[in-house]
C-alpha cells in the first residue's frame, strides 16, 4: 500500500473500512447506542467558523508546545487505543516509532496487545501510559509501578468508564479478541483473555468482571500516591468535575467523551471545552479528545484554551493501511494541515493562539 496516496485523513477512514472484516471495522469506528455523540464531536468543529488575519508575517512558526515539562513537536497525542495488533501485525510497536518520527507523543492503553515495557523500550521519546482502575487494587498498583519503572513520563487515568456503553455493533458482532492476542499487560494477573462470546461483546464482559465501578474521588488520591509522575484523568466534560480533579492532585484534565463510546447524546468535547478551562483558569494543562480529523480543528481547540488534543480512531484507521507507515503518513499530513491553518489564520506560535480568531455559533 502506497500511503502517500492518501490526502487526508478520511482517505485512511475510507481504506479501512474497505479493508477490516466488518467486526473489526465494528470495534474500531463505532459509538453508543445512535452514535450521536460520534457525530457531534466532528460537526461541532464544523459549526465554529474562523475569523483569520491578514499581513501577519507568518514565515517562521512554532508549533511546538510544553506539557508537564516535556516539548513536543507539535500539539498532537496519540490517544490510548486498545489492540493495535488486531489491525496490523506492528501493532503499538509500530504506533510507537510512528509517533516518535512524527514528533507526536503516545498514551500507552492498558489494553494493549504488547507489553507496556516493550512499547516504552521502542523508542527515547516521551511517552505516556493510560491507566483502566481494576476491581483488583492490586492488579491497578502493578500497572502504576510498572508504567514508572519503565519511564512512562505521566499516567492518565480514564474516569469515563464506570460500566461499558452499549455499543451495538459490538454487540452484533460478539466482539472479541482472536485467541492469538492478548491483553498483555494483564497475562501475568491471568487477566489477558477477552474471548467472543455466544452473545453479547467480549468487551462489555470483560469490563463487567475486571473493572472497578465503584470509583470515588478518593481514589484519585490513592493512585497519586502510587507514583512520583504527573497523574491526569481522562473523561471530563464539566466545571465542577474539573475543580474536583484539582482538588485532588491531578496534574492534567483530558476534556475526552470516550469517542462516543460511553454515554451517547453527552456534549460534544469542543463545546465542553471553554467551561473546564474557565474554571481551571490556567493552573494545569487541558487536553482536548475527540473529533480531530483537520489541522483546523487543532488551531480551533486551541483558541478555545487546550494546550493540544489527542487523536484516537485515525491511528487505527492508518495502521490498517500499512502499520507503522500508515500512522507515520497520517500523523505527518495532520502536522501539515495544522501548520497550514496556522500560517492561514495569522499565528506564529502554537502556545500562544488567540481567542478572537473564532465566531462560535
Amino acid at each position: 500500500m502506497n500511503v502517500t496516496n492518501f490526502i487526508n485523513l478520511f482517505d485512511f477512514e475510507a481504506h479501512a473500512r474497505s479493508v477490516l472484516s466488518p467486526d473489526v471495522w465494528g470495534y474500531v469506528s463505532s459509538g453508543a447506542a445512535d452514535e450521536v455523540t460520534v457525530r457531534e464531536n466532528r460537526e461541532a468543529f464544523d459549526r465554529i467558523a474562523l475569523r483569520y488575519r491578514v499581513l501577519a508575517g507568518v514565515e517562521t512558526r512554532d508549533l511546538s508546545v510544553e506539557l508537564l515539562g516535556k516539548t513536543i513537536g507539535y500539539p498532537v497525542l496519540i490517544a490510548p487505543t486498545g489492540f493495535h495488533q488486531l489491525i496490523h501485525p506492528d501493532g503499538e510497536i509500530g504506533t510507537a516509532r510512528a509517533a516518535a518520527a512524527a514528533g507526536a507523543l503516545m498514551v500507552v492503553s492498558t489494553m494493549s496487545n504488547v507489553r507496556l515495557e516493550e512499547i516504552k523500550a521502542a523508542t527515547s521519546q516521551p511517552m505516556w501510559f493510560q491507566l483502566y482502575v481494576y476491581k483488583d487494587r492490586g492488579i491497578t498498583r502493578s500497572l502504576v509501578e510498572r508504567a514508572t519503572a519503565a519511564g512512562y513520563d505521566a499516567i492518565q487515568v480514564t474516569v469515563d468508564l464506570p460500566v461499558l456503553g452499549r455499543r451495538e455493533a459490538d454487540i452484533r458482532n460478539c466482539f472479541g479478541l482472536p485467541t492469538h492476542l492478548r491483553v498483555a499487560n494483564l497475562e501475568a494477573a491471568g487477566c489477558d483473555v477477552l474471548s467472543a462470546p455466544a452473545a453479547d461483546s467480549g468487551i462489555a464482559s470483560y469490563t463487567t468482571q475486571m473493572l472497578d465501578d465503584s470509583l470515588r474521588w478518593k481514589d484519585i488520591d490513592w493512585l497519586c500516591s502510587l507514583t512520583d509522575r504527573p497523574v491526569l484523568v481522562k473523561g471530563i466534560v464539566r466545571a465542577d468535575d474539573a475543580m474536583q480533579a484539582l482538588e485532588h492532585g491531578v496534574r492534567g484534565l483530558v476534556v475526552s467523551n470516550h469517542g462516543g463510546r460511553q454515554l451517547d447524546t453527552s456534549i460534544a468535547t469542543i463545546r465542553a471545552l471553554p467551561e473546564v478551562v474557565e474554571a481551571v483558569a490556567g493552573r494545569v494543562p487541558i487536553i482536548l479528545d475527540g473529533g480531530i480529523r483537520r489541522g483546523t480543528d487543532i488551531i480551533k481547540a486551541l483558541a478555545l484554551g487546550a494546550k493540544a488534543v489527542q487523536i484516537g480512531r485515525p491511528v487505527l484507521w492508518a495502521l490498517a493501511a500499512g502499520g507503522q507507515v500508515g500512522v507515520r503518513r497520517m500523523l505527518e499530513l495532520i502536522r501539515l494541515e495544522f501548520d497550514l491553518a496556522m500560517a492561514l489564520c495569522g499565528c506564529t506560535n502554537a502556545r500562544s493562539v488567540p481567542r478572537d480568531l473564532l465566531v462560535l455559533p
